[in-house]
């Protein structure tokens, strides 16, 4: 570990809390993800990044399409825990979760989301143990009002942990 990076600065990097969907055939998974960033308004473009170890980045990757649910801040830590910190491959994470399938198929969580997006794969960049996905919105619509998930509120309220596949992972903790 390089001694000159203050990790403490890394939490004060705003975030929020997001569920990333995908599938592939019949296969569907989703995952929590705190990096989720609007890349362009025109056409609308989204990118989230996901470690190559996770299930649901085999599903991007091989079905090219993805789905993002903006959580709200009344969002259960048992739920944030199914997607956060269970693998698709152990569980169907979405067995006992409202979803509808979009226009590409893609599973769409709308448990406890404010809205839901769905993205067609454009492009991908394999950073270190990552790889960031960039597509097109396809389709988008609001479910309910409401406040956004930040990850600051997950950390102080909800007294969350980080997985060790997130980006934000801190080794020292």
């Amino acid at each position: 570990m390089n001694e000159e990076v203050d990790y403490n600065v890394f939490r004060d990097v705003s975030y929020g809390l997001y569920i990333v969907s995908s599938r592939a055939g019949d296969r569907i998974n989703g995952q929590v993800v705190n990096t989720v960033i609007q890349v362009t308004s025109n056409p609308p473009c989204f990118a989230v990044i996901i470690n190559r170890k996770n299930y649901t980045h085999e599903l991007i990757s091989a079905g090219k399409i993805f789905g993002v649910s903006v959580l709200k801040d009344s969002t259960p830590f048992p739920f944030i825990g199914l997607f956060g910190f269970r693998s698709g491959r152990d569980v169907n994470k979405f067995e006992n979760v409202d979803y509808v399938e979009g226009v590409t198929g893609c599973p769409l969580v709308t448990t406890n989301a404010l809205g839901v997006m769905e993205i067609k794969l454009t492009q991908h960049l394999a950073v270190g143990t990552h790889t960031v996905f960039i597509g097109e919105v396809v389709s988008s619509r609001s479910i309910t009002q409401g406040r956004p998930l930040t990850y600051e509120y997950y950390h102080v309220h909800l007294k969350g942990k980080t997985s060790e596949n997130a980006p934000t992972f801190d080794p020292r903790a």
